[in-house]
């Protein structure tokens, strides 16, 4: 809040200028009936002005008498009537004015959450979302962010606002009747107490349907990502009946939280006729007991003034019930801010601009959930060579690779860029130094051009034409529409795999990176795509540190090294022929996929 204290002293200084011209509006009633039933006293003579509201009061009722006495009642009457009017209108015009300087402050502090929100979600390590919903966490940064608008942004204004007025109101009332202000402050805290008590569970059933709302959404993300193997296995109809029981159960307990937040009004508006109707009882007595100096005229007024209380504590109310109900939201998403990033990058992070000599796993381990994926791992990656990791699912390839850019940090062991440990370095040069080719390639929703420029500043159209030539990937784009600046569609699926593939790898040239770890690229791919994308990546890792993890064999004979992982280590390391004849894990791997 506090970049917007300005805004907010000129909102909390509009609020009360439009109380006191709501005050002023509504006592000018007071000699305007006095007048109406004749038994105002008409003020003849006035001591000097003083800035009291005892003065003001007294000059107040000497000019509106010097109306009567030189002009008539009727012309009184009418100068009272634009009087009145003339401060509704400055009244408003305050309580505009005081809007006006609220609404940056509700959009700027909506704004602001929603920009920490997303950095906070960038920052965060890749372990935290393989643990994570996706759909949850949409739901988090979309619904929660827009609920905290129209719940507690919302409620700002009445915070804000309300508090004020009623204090002033309050002040008023205390001046006109010291005995009967102190009757109302014994009644309104009971109101209070009743309206707290109805509204004590409302943050809880809000916490859970926000939660039943970001399952929700994780099973519409499933399923849109999921839509031809469900077509596929004919599994509509399990689909549906998952989708429709979540939505019922959310349905029910949104409609438990509606119902008790509509309570809110109704309750408010029956005590408020309570109260107001026990005031008017009490203050009646007082009047025709001619108990303290309040009149017939004053007493209406003050009734009026109360009325005026009723409205702000009203919406006082409701602004508590949003309060409560927005909270639900303020949790779910300090669950993300307060969520630990162990990635960090040490206060004196050394810089490194280029890579010289060599990568050195030395004794790295690694668990996921208490389990080993990686087992007292030794390896050495001279700086130009290639470097192949080969094994069956889950031996821990991906996870080798993925230590060298700090997606995830070595638990022991340490890994090491010319003799430095990349805990040491910073973590935007290291990874600046690598470029990443992964199984699944990854594309925006945006043009060949922006595609393929990701993450790299400044570049021209001829740069990015040289990297989609060297990546085969110059001529299906030519062949598009617009060329380089056609939409590739979500996640690029309007394309085939060896185009994805070739885009990603167009990516990484055109970044020339030192190093560049190749995840399974051409896993997926047909012998055709596999051929151009294979002839692609021979064009990119010329020159290069290349640390290939590959599925099919066929495409990693030519690597300096072949290391062969099982269960989280390296069971065997060579060239290709040398592990062919050795007979061993590798030539089981090789005869395998020879016999399919």
């Amino acid at each position: 809040m506090f970049p917007y204290w300005r805004r907010g002293a000129l909102n909390v200084t509009f609020n009360i200028l439009s109380a006191i011209f709501a005050i002023f509006s509504v006592t000018m009633a007071i000699p305007f009936l006095g007048i109406l039933f004749e038994n105002e006293e008409l003020v003849t003579s006035v001591d000097e002005f003083t800035l009291t509201l005892d003065s003001v009061q007294k000059h107040f009722q000497y000019y509106v008498s010097q109306i009567i006495i030189n002009q008539g009642k009727t012309e009184a009457l009418i100068f009272l009537s634009i009087l009145i009017v003339t401060m509704s209108l400055f009244k408003n015009l305050f309580h505009y004015l005081a809007l006006y300087h609220m609404a940056p402050i509700r959009n700027g502090v909506v704004h602001d959450v929603r920009n920490n929100l997303f950095d906070k979600v960038l920052s965060l390590p890749l372990a935290y979302f393989s643990e994570s919903r996706k759909g949850d966490i949409i739901s988090r940064m979309t619904g929660d962010v827009q609920e905290i608008e129209n719940s507690i942004i919302t409620s700002l204004e009445m915070l804000f606002r309300d508090p004020l007025h009623i204090f002033i109101y309050l002040a008023v009332l205390f001046y006109m009747s010291l005995p009967l202000t102190l009757f109302v402050l014994i009644l309104l805290p009971i109101s209070g107490f009743i309206i707290g008590r109805i509204g004590r569970t409302l943050r809880q059933t809000s916490l859970r349907g926000q939660r039943k709302l970001g399952l929700l959404l994780s099973i519409i993300e499933e399923t849109l990502g999921g839509l031809r193997i469900i077509k596929a296995f004919n599994a509509e109809e399990k689909v549906e009946r998952r989708f429709r029981s979540m939505n019922s159960f959310y349905t029910r307990i949104m409609t438990k939280m509606q119902r008790r937040r509509y309570l809110a009004h109704p309750v408010s508006e029956f005590l408020g006729t309570m109260v107001m109707v026990i005031i008017m009882v009490y203050g009646a007595s007082l009047v025709l007991a001619g108990v303290g100096s309040l009149t017939s005229q004053a007493f209406i007024g003050y009734l009026m003034i109360f009325y005026l209380i009723i409205a702000p504590a009203k919406k006082f109310t409701n602004a508590f019930y949003n309060l409560q109900r927005g909270m639900a939201s303020v949790d779910r998403i300090e669950e993300i801010m307060r969520a630990e990033n162990n990635i960090v990058e040490k206060k004196d992070a050394r810089p490194i601009k280029d890579f010289k000599n060599a990568i050195e796993y030395r004794n790295v381990s690694f668990a996921y959930n208490q389990v080993d994926v990686l087992k007292n791992i030794n390896l050495t990656i001279e700086k130009g060579k290639t470097v192949a990791i080969v094994g069956q699912s889950g031996s821990g390839k991906s996870t080798l690779a993925d230590l060298l850019p700090r997606f995830y940090d070595v638990e022991r062991g340490d890994l090491l860029v010319d003799g430095v440990s990349v805990k040491d370095y910073r973590i935007y040069d290291l990874r600046n130094l690598m470029g990443n080719v992964n199984q699944e390639p990854i594309l925006f929703n945006e043009s060949f051009f922006n595609n393929i420029a990701f993450g790299v500043q400044n570049v021209s159209e001829e740069e990015v034409i040289a990297a989609a030539k060297v990546a085969n990937a110059h001529e299906f784009i030519m062949a598009t529409q617009h060329g380089y600046y056609t939409s590739v569609g979500d996640r690029g699926d309007k394309l085939s795999g060896g185009q994805r593939q070739r885009l990603s790898i167009a990516r990484a040239v055109l970044k020339n990176p030192p190093i560049m770890i190749l995840d399974e690229a051409t896993s997926s791919l047909d012998t055709e795509s596999e051929r151009l994308v294979q002839e692609a990546l021979s064009n990119l890792m010329k020159n290069r540190t290349s640390l290939v993890i590959a599925h099919r064999l066929s495409t990693i004979k030519f690597a300096d090294e072949i290391c062969v992982m099982h269960e989280g280590e390296i069971v065997e390391r060579g060239t290709h022929s040398e592990l062919i004849a050795a007979d061993g894990y590798y030539k089981k791997l090789h005869d395998m996929q020879i016999f399919s």
